[in-house]
């Protein structure tokens, strides 16, 4: 009993790679290893070399994201990922979503659109998420002693989840970019709400009253900071009833609608590849 088996040209090499081997004679192939052209003595070596060479290279596009992200991330949103007293109500649910959708967004096209895989948001969060806490740790707590308390980074993860989710169901990048935009703007207080909680719960300090988030940004005095990082929770916001996180949130959903357009575009542009016809 005999089964037609395609041969792989990037293991078996050769110029008759491409011709069926049949079971019965997989033996006699593996006997006969090594094969002019390949540098591979077995199968089993090969095998083994290009699976530690997939896995070489997904590490380097981890490391390539992790730096890549974190310093856009820095740049962007810095200051508002830093300080517990900064992830205020107003800033932090608005500007944080806008600017961190923009690699996911790209990364989402190259993994879908070439290998169907639905984690690329996912990837570059834990990505984003190593080197921050690798800053926090290293810089904020092992140099300079900040509590980890106050600088403690924004989850971003369950965000990610969704974005791929939507992919993975839907399939579509349209209705990827309208849920999962809008649902990666809605998420970022709820999914950061429990460690958020204590800090705003409120107490009086010489006569004054404020949120422990606000002590702590007191005692611990930074220096250049901005004076309207003070007034954060003043503004004409204040008009809708003190609803200021759903407005915040639904603004910056709505905007991550529109950069989720655009870099899904810059992922195309950057994974797409071209040959010229001629020199």
């Amino acid at each position: 009993m005999t089964e037609s088996i395609s041969a792989s040209p990037g293991i078996e090499g050769g110029a008759g790679a491409s011709a069926p081997v049949r079971a019965a004679d997989a033996g006699a192939a593996d006997r006969s290893w090594p094969v002019t052209g390949t540098p591979f003595k077995n199968r089993a070596e090969a095998t083994f070399l290009v699976s530690a060479a997939d896995t070489l290279l997904l590490i380097s596009l981890f490391l390539i994201v992790l730096g890549g992200y974190h310093i856009h991330a820095m740049l962007t949103m810095g200051d508002w990922d830093f300080w517990i007293d900064w992830k205020d109500r107003r800033f932090w649910p608005t500007v944080l979503p806008i600017v961190l959708v923009t690699f996911p967004a790209a990364a989402i096209y190259y993994f879908w659109e070439h290998f169907r895989l639905p984690f690329g948001a996912t990837f570059c969060v834990l990505g984003l998420l190593v080197g921050e806490w690798i800053n926090r740790y290293v810089n904020f707590w092992g140099w300079t002693y900040f509590p980890i308390s106050l600088v403690w980074p924004t989850a971003l993860v369950p965000m990610a989840l969704f974005l791929d989710l939507v992919m993975l169901i839907s399939g579509s990048w349209i209705i990827t970019m309208i849920v999962g935009a809008m649902g990666w703007g809605l998420l970022l207080y709820p999914s950061n709400w429990p460690i958020l909680a204590p800090y705003h719960l409120p107490m009086e300090r010489e006569g004054l009253v404020m949120s422990l988030a606000d002590l702590i940004g007191y005692e611990y005095v930074r220096t250049s900071m901005p004076e309207y990082i003070r007034i954060v929770e003043r503004g004409t916001m204040r008009t809708f009833g003190k609803d200021v996180v759903p407005v915040a949130a639904f603004f910056s959903g709505f905007v991550s609608i529109l950069v989720f357009f655009m870099w899904w575009y810059v992922g195309k542009l950057f994974s797409t590849t071209k040959y010229m016809a001629k020199i």
